[in-house]
């Protein structure tokens, strides 16, 4: 077993914790612009009414945009179809099938058959309108078709808006396992759009904070901070304690993103709880939440943390808690070990086969954990076996 770090971040140094994610963040308006920064830069706009921005983001050479979308919004796509079609655009739509059903590659086809009967160029878009998996599949058709036309996402949900729709990673599922088949490919524009989530499900609310604890607790403690000052007032989306939150979540991405687009090295701090979360979701036939998933895989990595020695019984503890308070699960079957093993051993984070874990020393501290014993992951998953 051996502890390394994300290559080019110290753990619990500026790099990896630093909060100045935000540092380049600019509000006018009522609108907060959060820069990603690299090779392909982009603006993340969040607010109030900023759906409609889709025009400012576009090149002006863009004629032709397809939307994908899901069937529950069948309304918004249809809204914002007629919208674009008014300021001269050929606006037309695609729509998926709901969640990681979407994440097909006969999905994917179907979209390209759109696209392709419809003569769309390199300078006209796709504009994916969903949540994390209908983005996910969007932007990877974007990526794909002619090597690549402008994308535009428009995240739905809480967990779209924090993770899926900021960073670049584009994908479908196989047999084999989560996003195996993708692409790295960066956005023209993140529109995230506070009003799109009036109305959502309180469970929906809360699945997508699975991704906001797991930025408090790699970088952003003052995530966790708001979190146990008022569990029902940072899941409300009117409130400005939400708005905080989501901002804190997203510039940390964005940040992190911009120097490591393609998951060299820093950006592997992201994958923290993913690890196992993605074997469960592939476990469940991704009939479990993302955000729940992810939840059992942070306990599950400050377990393994804390069993190796690294970290304290209290912020393990602190895990429990708050994930508990958000309703999020911290236990996984015990019998189903081996299963979920197996998996993780086909996961695309591991190298040479060797198993690689995010964990931590500290809040704020995150580090690899490469080649841990198969003694050592058997106990920790005893921890949360149910």
């Amino acid at each position: 077993m051996t502890t390394t770090t994300p290559d080019g971040a110290t753990p619990g140094d500026a790099t990896a914790a630093d909060t100045g994610a935000a540092a380049d963040t600019v509000t006018t308006d009522e609108t907060t612009i959060i820069p990603v920064k690299g090779l392909s830069p982009y603006d993340v706009r969040v607010g109030r009414g900023t759906i409609g921005d889709v025009k400012s983001i576009l090149g002006p050479q863009t004629r032709k945009i397809l939307i994908v979308h899901a069937p529950p919004l069948g309304a918004r796509a249809e809204a914002l179809r007629t919208s674009l079609k008014e300021q001269g655009y050929d606006a037309m739509i695609a729509e998926i099938p709901d969640a990681e059903a979407g994440k097909r590659v006969e999905v994917a086809a179907f979209c390209w058959q759109i696209l392709g009967q419809a003569d769309f160029a390199r300078t006209d878009a796709v504009v994916g309108l969903g949540g994390g998996a209908t983005t996910d599949l969007a932007g990877f058709v974007a990526a794909t078709w002619l090597r690549g036309v402008q994308l535009v996402q428009i995240p739905t949900t809480v967990l779209g808006m924090v993770d899926a729709s900021v960073g670049g990673k584009t994908g479908i599922n196989t047999a084999e396992g989560k996003n195996l088949v993708g692409s790295f490919y960066a956005p023209a524009g993140v529109l995230v759009d506070l009003d799109l989530l009036d109305g959502l499900a309180p469970n929906e609310i809360l699945a997508g904070f699975a991704e906001i604890v797991k930025a408090g607790f790699i970088a952003e403690p003052e995530i966790l901070d708001i979190v146990e000052a008022s569990v029902e007032r940072v899941t409300d989306p009117t409130t400005p304690e939400f708005r905080r939150v989501v901002e804190l979540a997203i510039a940390l991405k964005a940040r992190v993103v911009g120097e490591d687009f393609k998951e060299a090295g820093l950006r592997e701090i992201l994958n923290y709880g993913h690890t196992l979360g993605h074997a469960i979701e592939h476990a469940e036939r991704y009939q479990w939440r993302h955000g729940a998933a992810v939840s059992v895989g942070m306990v599950f990595a400050a377990e393994l943390a804390r069993l190796a020695g690294k970290l304290s019984d209290e912020v393990v503890d602190r895990h429990r808690s708050i994930l508990t308070s958000l309703g999020l699960p911290i236990t996984y079957p015990a019998g189903r070990w081996n299963t979920l093993l197996a998996t993780m051993q086909r996961d695309k984070k591991t190298r040479a086969g060797m198993l690689r874990f995010i964990v931590l020393d500290d809040i704020a501290k995150p580090t690899i954990l490469q080649g841990p014993e198969s003694s050592l992951l058997f106990a920790a998953y005893q921890e949360i076996g149910s």
